[in-house]
């Protein structure tokens, strides 16, 4: 029975060693799965985290280079731009200064109905007060002439000064000072 109770011992300290052994390894299995799971988690976050700072580094280059494109694209089309205007004002002043001239010499060209001398330039707001016939010591006619060369047109000013003439909205005054 001592032999036995040996037996009994032995075989209860084997059980319980086999228990300790197999919680023990539960256990480890355990923590190895905690950390795997832990481990998941962390790479599942840094790799997110990742993703959106790569992510927003790049939508920052898209932006700083569409900016730049956009910045540049911009700046040559303000040099052509500038180009346009600064011709055209070239052009406008050529036409407006040949108009000038145009103006001042009329009376002088076989064109012009009347005889120079009873032409007076005004310039503004019509360009000529014509007395048809003052050289002559008898006034016909007065005739208010406005020049316009190429494809001008009158302006709204000249058109009201036009229509008050043709109305007959026009009267002579004296003014005396004394």
């Amino acid at each position: 029975m001592i032999y036995s109770l040996d037996v009994s011992y032995l075989e209860f300290f084997i059980l319980i060693l086999v228990l300790i052994i197999l919680i023990l390894v539960i256990l480890l299995f355990w923590t190895n799965y905690k950390s795997e799971i832990r481990a998941r988690n962390l790479f599942s976050k840094w790799k997110q985290e990742e993703f959106e700072r790569i992510y927003t580094w790049l939508m920052r280059e898209a932006d700083d280079r569409a900016k730049i494109q956009a910045d540049t694209l911009f700046h040559e089309w303000q040099i052509k731009e500038e180009q346009k205007i600064r011709q055209d004002a070239a052009k406008r002043s050529h036409s407006v200064m040949k108009g000038k001239i145009t103006e001042q010499l009329i009376p002088f060209s076989l064109d012009f109905p009347y005889n120079p001398s009873d032409a007076r330039f005004i310039g503004s707001p019509v360009d000529f007060v014509v007395f048809d016939g003052v050289s002559e010591g008898t006034v016909r006619e007065v005739i208010f002439i406005e020049i316009k060369t190429g494809l001008s047109k009158l302006s709204g000013r000249e058109r009201s000064i036009a229509q008050a003439i043709n109305e007959g909205k026009t009267s002579f005054q004296i003014i005396r000072k004394e």
